[in-house]
């Protein structure tokens, strides 16, 4: 992809994979490889699941603040809306995407982490906001969310103190799905998304659309919102099939069409 992230595709799962050591700070290069990257995988209909990787060591411990320290009001109010959409780009993924958690995620990093579906986290990880000990706020996606994750309140408690939070508290809090043996983090992300692999790749991306559309909307529209992607996936082959092998007591074979 380019000088610092990977793509790599094995058996239906694309890894997008940071490198840019010691600790994948996000600078502006990086965020704007993501975003490429998310844009490969999302097009490729060989990959049918995405885990985003950081290494054994670190996942991203942060922004690059030496890149952001000399920045104006005017520079950043340039900046701030692509750094926030390069993230995004990595939510918009229409397929399952995990992210495997070694060392630190903070602040970019740990945004990078909510960016996606689910979080499996190392045992010695440890993920924050810590912005607001620079005098900022998370700019990425944090503020909101981690709000919508784990609550207002505990979100406001992680952004506006800055501390850490070790996986036993991610977990408890809603911030980690599984909590693992650092060495057991990537193979852990790739069985959490392996049923995945073979499902109805439309309807994983119904699915996916619907509850993140629908946290946006009221009530009413979140369920007309369900009721259009619901109705849409009738046109599907997946549907056909899906139903045909419930009524001939059969495994489906789904073709992602």
């Amino acid at each position: 992809m380019g000088d610092f992230v990977r793509v790599e595709t094995n058996e239906g799962i694309g890894t997008i994979r940071l490198e840019r050591p010691p600790m994948n700070a996000l600078n502006t290069g990086v965020q704007e490889e993501l975003r490429a990257a998310a844009t490969v995988v999302s097009a490729d209909p060989d990959v049918r699941a995405v885990i985003v990787y950081g290494g054994e060591k670190v996942f991203a411990a942060g922004a690059d603040i030496k890149e952001m320290a000399d920045m104006s009001y005017v520079d950043m109010a340039q900046r701030a809306a692509d750094l926030s959409s390069a993230l995004g780009a990595l939510a918009r993924i229409p397929k399952p995407v995990v992210a495997a958690i070694t060392g630190y995620a903070l602040g970019g990093g740990c945004e990078l982490a909510l960016a996606c579906d689910w979080r499996v986290v190392a045992e010695d990880a440890k993920l924050g906001q810590p912005e607001i000990k620079l005098g900022i706020i998370p700019g990425a996606g944090g503020t909101q969310r981690l709000a919508r994750l784990v609550g207002p309140a505990r979100a406001k408690d992680l952004i506006m103190s800055g501390r850490m939070v070790d996986a036993a508290e991610a977990l408890r809090i809603g911030l980690a799905d599984r909590v693992v043996p650092a060495d057991r983090v990537y193979a852990e992300a790739v069985a959490l998304v392996r049923p995945y692999l073979t499902g109805p790749a439309q309807a994983l991306r119904a699915a996916k659309l619907a509850v993140d559309g629908g946290l946006e909307m009221d009530l009413a529209s979140g369920l007309a919102w369900e009721s259009q992607l619901f109705a849409a996936l009738f046109a599907t082959d997946d549907r056909r099939e899906g139903m045909a092998a419930f009524v001939e007591k059969r495994r489906p074979d789904f073709t992602g069409r």
